[in-house]
């Protein structure tokens, strides 16, 4: 090796004892250049490798100009022998080179490989690949090869005389191998090692022979071997080649690892990177950190914990005949000293120490794409520095820094990197709060490389990706999607854009599932204006024509469905629910005005001269659009009641309260969609109410009435939605008191206009309006689905829109004899599905009608009931499930029976107990962070 001829240091890559050999090596044989192996391209990278902010583990990332994606990477840790001899030769002042295939021709390669010449092509098949080290520990008697390894190279003692051995030794191993295995099932090694020889030769003719080829052991025959200069040529000749750049990025330890798919990858690179820097006592430093470890995860770990420890590591390694305890037996100290036996924590050391998280760093000064150098800049003035180990980060956005950082991460998102994944925040559900688990791989230097064809700021780039995508999109929730998170992004640049394409295909797609899909992100985006500064008035309009369409098209949408799609149905139902809900708080709350603050009063205050449904200031009986529930202020009481009125905030008939005057309202049929008119009483303006009148379809409707001062009152639109008047149930009646002189303060008011102007602001304040009357549809139509029927009489029910007496009325009706098994079992699971089981609870009648009907099935047809009702109550929780048992096995109903009140359910009481509701509510205002309860009840009269 010090004679004649280069010096060939065969190395294990990201070996430490390796590494350490090398700078031996080095500093005896003080050649004048080293050859390193990597891309020759990276030789202007090389003195990069001097500025200390440059940390490893690093790699040396090249990427095709015209396609960032295509991409390869030349990993180095601190350990590694290849960044040894890069330091050392800066450190020493001496020319330092890599020799191995350009990153050119890498990158261009394909499948076809250039045959090797020489090469026996006798062999059928592909060639098995062989692991060099895995032979050699076969050959030595050994069945794990990095225990061999350990034992023969990285526990060699420091005594070791000649510094030139280990790598004379592994020369002539390797040697046999390749002897026995050609090119070990790597014939693209024979290329690779055709041009190392060429570099070499150039090199040695511009210094001599004073020159140092630090590379892989396996390769070092092949650089020995004697070749003809024409036969290297011809091996690189028509080698596919494309235009390259390189840089340094930063890299981590658990992408050295074999796990990680990395070809050259270790097992445990954590565990060598101690072994490089540990001065001395490898095996007592290492234990140390592994208590320290353990302490900081709350397990009692102690001195004598550690002492034990090596102690029977040391034991262990001399049981076994191994020079010093490796990690093998290190890890069985722990196991049984510190983890008691338990492998749980030992998983925790694995992955933390043995493998680690360490990441390593750049300077500025690297090479980098214009938007990498952007996405630094940003990081740094929001302090949001990159870490391998992934950690949760809880931003409150109503803060600058956290806004920016909110918008920084979606930006990334959108360019399709995924340096943080939202998760759900525990501490709030408010839209001011965000929470991110962020954890920075190195794959993610090549996505934002990719991501540079966009453009040179994270900003610009993603508006410009957003608009792309948009052009691109197929499907309309992928549009509403895009809108959405361009919001959340903060790039209103990019709206115009994805608006124009969102109505392009809200026009054109004629689905109602692809519609009910697309109006939950859009409806979402809404709420984001007032915490973000973003203005949604263009989605408002978006949002409100998707939900007109759904509307129209959603009844015939939800006939003649199989059980598959009638599932799929309903839950295109909850999500429009749910978005036609957000869309009224958003909108109300954009307008300064509560669009539920007159529920249960819209009907009293219509009739009382407040304005209309659409709130335009008529004198009309239509009550307020935004009383979303049903009147709530009648008396409870088990006999029959006046008429009242169900739904109105429609346009329901309002009973008058005692005294007024007026008519009365008829009841209409149970579940059709009309309009029914209303008699309200005179009142000091002098509007009279309109008188009900029979329409050419037997429904009653509205006709206009003289009014006092000569006007006419007009009567509600017909078409806007489907009040219903009915007469209650026993125990649900009741009357509504009136207002004098006018509605209270938010009830029945009209919204102020604002900005946008009366007409749009009516338009979008009646959606939920119409929406129930939707419902109200669905509900009544046999031809729907009875899972999609059912999930509409509980979404009305649970608005307020119809009383319990009329929902048990019709459950009676779907559950009669005529309704097959099948069909009354999905109305069942449709009504109380999804959290239903509460309902079940508190309303006997309703669980005393599904046992009516369940015990009635007949026996042929039960076993195709039984399915459905094991999903729906299947769901339940396990306290549900125990209490509706309890309630069946004493028999619904027979609770209100006072002789039957010791038959009680347990834990549940036949009333209120008020002593032990009040001995919890300190608690739960703390728990919920509220003030006391004299100061939330201060000035509202109670």
């Amino acid at each position: 090796m010090t004679g004649a001829g280069p010096l060939l240091l065969g190395v294990r890559h990201h070996g430490p004892g390796s590494a350490r050999a090398v700078r031996a090596a080095l500093d005896a044989a003080r050649p004048a250049a080293v050859l390193i192996e990597g891309p020759p391209e990276a030789d202007a990278l090389i003195p990069l490798a001097a500025d200390p902010e440059l940390r490893p583990p690093v790699a040396l990332l090249a990427h095709a100009v015209d396609e960032p994606g295509r991409s390869a990477f030349w990993p180095f840790a601190a350990f590694s022998p290849e960044w040894v001899a890069v330091r050392w030769a800066l450190e020493h002042g001496v020319p330092a080179r890599f020799i191995d295939l350009p990153a050119a021709h890498t990158l261009a390669w394909g499948a076809e490989l250039p045959s090797a010449e020489g090469e026996s092509e006798a062999a059928e098949g592909e060639q098995v690949r062989v692991d060099p080290l895995a032979a050699l520990a076969g050959a030595a008697g050994y069945d794990d090869p990095e225990r061999w390894w350990e034992d023969a190279v990285e526990h060699r003692g420091a005594e070791e005389r000649d510094p030139f051995a280990p790598f004379e030794a592994l020369a002539e191993a390797m040697g046999a191998l390749r002897e026995r295995y050609g090119a070990g099932g790597r014939p693209r090694d024979l290329v690779r090692e055709a041009q190392m020889r060429l570099r070499l030769r150039a090199a040695r003719k511009e210094f001599g022979d004073t020159v140092a080829v630090v590379c892989g052991a396996w390769h070092v025959p092949a650089l020995r071997e004697r070749t003809t200069l024409t036969a290297d040529r011809a091996l690189l000749k028509g080698l596919p080649k494309v235009k390259t750049e390189l840089t340094w990025v930063p890299w981590t330890h658990r992408r050295l690892a074999r796990s990680s798919g990395y070809g050259a990858g270790i097992d445990s690179p954590g565990w060598y990177g101690h072994l490089f820097h540990a001065p001395d006592r490898p095996v007592e430093r290492w234990l140390t950190k592994v208590a320290g470890l353990l302490r900081e995860e709350d397990r009692i770990v102690s001195s004598a914990h550690v002492i034990e420890a090596v102690r029977l590591a040391d034991t262990l390694a001399a049981m076994r005949g191994r020079p010093l305890p490796g990690l093998g037996e290190t890890t069985d100290a722990v196991r049984a000293v510190m983890c008691e036996g338990s492998d749980v924590p030992l998983a925790l050391v694995h992955d933390r120490l043995v493998v680690g998280d360490v990441l390593g760093e750049v300077p500025e000064s690297a090479p980098a794409v214009p938007l990498q150098r952007d996405l630094g800049r940003q990081q740094r003035s929001l302090r949001l520095r990159p870490e391998a180990l992934e950690r949760e980060l809880e931003l409150d956005l109503r803060g600058d820094t956290d806004a920016g950082r909110s918008r920084l991460l979606h930006r990334l998102r959108l360019l399709g990197i995924g340096w943080g994944e939202p998760g759900s925040s525990r501490g709030s559900t408010g839209t001011f709060r965000e929470t991110w688990r962020l954890r920075w791989e190195p794959e993610l230097s090549v996505r934002v490389a990719e991501a540079g064809v966009w453009g040179t700021t994270v900003a610009s780039a993603a508006r410009a990706k957003a608009e792309a995508d948009a052009a691109d999109a197929g499907a309309l929730a992928d549009v509403t999607a895009l809108a959405e998170r361009c919001l959340l992004a903060g790039l209103p640049d990019a709206l115009p854009a994805v608006m124009r394409a969102l109505a392009d295909r809200a026009a054109l797609d004629t689905d109602v599932g692809h519609l009910a899909q697309a109006l939950p992100a859009l409806v979402r985006s809404l709420r984001y204006g007032d915490v973000r500064g973003t203005d949604t008035h263009a989605l408002s309009d978006v949002a409100a024509a998707l939900a007109e369409r759904i509307f129209v098209g959603l009844p015939p949408a939800c006939t003649a469905l199989d059980s598959d799609a009638a599932e799929q149905m309903r839950g295109h139902v909850d999500a429009v629910h749910t978005s036609v809900g957000l869309l009224g708080e958003a909108l109300g709350s954009a307008t300064g005005t509560d669009p539920g603050a007159a529920s249960g009063t819209g009907g009293a205050a219509g009739a009382a001269g407040g304005t209309d449904a659409d709130g335009a200031g008529s004198d009309g009986a239509e009550g307020t659009g935004s009383g979303e529930a049903a009147g709530v202020g009648a008396a409870a009481d088990m006999g029959t009641a006046p008429t009242t009125t169900v739904g109105t905030g429609e346009s329901a008939a309002a009973t008058p309260a005692p005294g007024a005057g007026g008519g009365v309202a008829s009841p209409p049929a149970v579940g059709a969609d009309r309009s029914a008119g209303a008699a309200a009483p005179s009142h000091a303006g002098g509007g009279a109410a309109a008188a009900s009148v029979p329409g050419a379809s037997g429904s009653p409707v509205s006709a206009p009435a003289p009014a006092a001062d000569g006007g006419t009152v007009s009567p509600p639109d017909p078409g806007a939605g489907a009040g219903v008047t009915t007469a209650p149930a026993p125990g649900i009646g009741g009357t509504v008191p009136s207002v004098p002189g006018g509605p209270a303060p938010g009830i029945g008011e009209s919204m102020p206009p604002g900005p946008e102007g009366p007409d749009r602001v009516r338009r979008l304040r009646g959606l939920r309006r119409r929406w129930r009357g939707v419902l109200r549809g669905l509900a009544g139509r046999d031809a729907v689905a009875g899972v999609v029927r059912g999930r509409a009489v509980r979404l009305l029910m649970d608005e307020g829109e119809l009383g319990a007496g009329e929902a048990a009325r019709l459950m009676g009706v779907a559950l009669s004899r005529g309704t097959p098994p099948v069909e009354a079992a999905a109305w069942i699971e449709g009504f109380v599905g999804g959290g239903g089981g509460l309902l079940l609870v508190h309303d006997e009648r309703l669980l005393g009608l599904v046992d009516s009907w369940l015990t009635g099935v007949p026996a042929e047809a039960f076993t195709d009931v039984l399915p459905l009702l094991r999903r729906t109550f299947a769901a339940y929780d396990p306290g549900v499930r125990r209490t509706l048992g309890e309630l069946v096995r004493r028999g619904p109903g027979e609770q209100s029976d006072p002789g039957a009140r010791g038959l009680t359910a347990p834990g549940f009481g036949v009333e209120p107990d008020a002593g032990r509701a009040d001995a919890v509510r300190p608690v739960l205002r703390l728990l919920l962070g509220i003030a006391t309860e004299e100061k939330n009840l201060t000035g509202v009269g109670v």
